[in-house]
């Protein structure tokens, strides 16, 4: 069959696979580089690749490299498929992932919140899933209810997408309401700080053992899909249990999502969940090292809400390492550590980490957690005594650690 794309763009996928090669030759890794390449060779590029081919985005604040890795193993029987499951999820990360697989027929691609917009309009998503809205890199991405807007408008200009969302996120149900083909999932969050107030209206949003609601009229819908326990009910009323290995309820809350888009691309809940619950490490979370004479879990946790969910599964009597950065992908602005109930860890044997561990520091003491502060985080690990230890970071610090502890 001959190939559709044009020379232009024929010209700089080869380029950009060309670029990608070369730099994991010399060191460099091959991820976003190829696709940046070929972008700017053809900036039509993501709208001609993605054609052809059942898409599949997956996209919110925290969970979306976890998702799309659940959602691309879950169609796994179905084919080959692109996906960036290297968590770059800007469109020259996008465009790469495509680039590397340009005949398979399925794309499941995780994408940044901001550039949804823009990615939903190029490709044509069969299926876009919603996980949950807060706020993150507010240097970046700027006010979280901004961005529920500019979804809210990409969602309502696509009229044959089937729109997965988790409708126990405010600002996910707002995002989602004019979906042609909505696709509700209650997954049991209770993450309500980003959202006290109605995002259409401004009114105090009402929470109840039911849900939630607004006197706008803006309520929590009636879910198809739903997480009791570890247990994950379809549309039919029959369920299946999901069983990961993987810890915590926001872990759950992904299976759901992504067992429910599987589901509108065909593939059974059963077959979903039983690949899914195989999964036991994304690029490093959770992964346990060994190291000398400690036994390391890493963690990622980069917002509030991250670690509102993060927290709760810190195994007790257990020393907690905390590394946090500031640099461009992390977002500049540390003011989201005041949002963090740090609070809860008063007890705990704790140590601040990070290039920006005096700011990490000093609102521990507000939270009144007793401290020591370490600047680098694996001579922090050395530093305490044998045994095990949860070791908590934000984007940049983790992938470092993944780096520096797993080498």
């Amino acid at each position: 069959m001959a190939n559709p794309n044009p020379l232009r763009t024929r010209a700089s996928i080869a380029a950009g696979r060309a670029t990608a090669w070369l730099s994991r030759r010399i060191g460099f890794g091959g991820g976003m580089i190829g696709g940046r390449v070929a972008l700017k060779l053809d900036p039509h590029a993501l709208r001609r690749l993605g054609r052809d081919r059942t898409v599949l985005l997956v996209s919110g604040t925290n969970g979306k490299t976890t998702t799309t890795l659940m959602l691309a193993s879950a169609l796994g029987a179905a084919g080959e498929i692109a996906s960036n499951s290297d968590g770059a999820n800007m469109p020259d990360g996008l465009l790469a992932a495509l680039v590397a697989k340009p005949h398979a027929a399925y794309a499941v691609l995780e994408v940044d919140e901001v550039y949804l917009p823009l990615v939903a309009e190029q490709v044509d998503p069969a299926v876009v899933v919603l996980l949950n809205l807060s706020r993150d890199q507010l240097d970046r991405v700027g006010e979280v209810r901004a961005t529920e807007r500019e979804i809210r408008a990409a969602i309502g200009a696509l009229p044959f997408s089937s729109v997965v969302a988790n409708c126990d996120d405010v600002l996910i149900t707002s995002a989602a309401a004019g979906a042609a083909h909505p696709v509700w999932v209650g997954t049991g969050r209770r993450w309500h700080e980003d959202a006290a107030s109605c995002p259409r209206c401004g009114g105090a949003i009402r929470h109840h053992d039911d849900g939630w609601a607004c006197r706008c009229g803006l309520a929590r819908p009636l879910p198809s899909w739903s997480v009791t326990g570890d247990r994950l009910t379809d549309p039919l009323g029959t369920g299946v249990d999901l069983g990961l290995r993987l810890p915590g309820a926001a872990n759950r809350a992904n299976a759901a999502l992504a067992i429910a888009a599987a589901a509108c691309v065909g593939v059974p809940p059963e077959l979903a969940s039983a690949r899914v619950r195989e999964i036991s490490d994304i690029g490093g979370r959770y992964r346990v090292v060994r190291r000398a004479r400690h036994s390391v879990r890493l963690m990622l946790a980069k917002n509030p809400a991250g670690w509102g969910a993060t927290i709760p599964i810190l195994a007790e009597d257990t020393p907690v390492v905390i590394a946090v950065n500031a640099r461009e992908a992390d977002g500049r602005d540390t003011s989201w550590l005041w949002d963090v109930p740090f609070e809860r860890l008063r007890g705990k044997q704790v140590v601040a980490t990070g290039e920006r561990c005096a700011d990490l520091a000093v609102r521990l003491r507000y939270a009144e957690v007793a401290h020591r502060v370490h600047r680098d985080p694996v001579c922090a690990v050395d530093s305490l005594r044998g045994g095990e230890i949860e070791l908590v970071a934000n984007y940049t610090a983790f992938r470092e650690l993944v780096g520096r502890l797993t080498a």
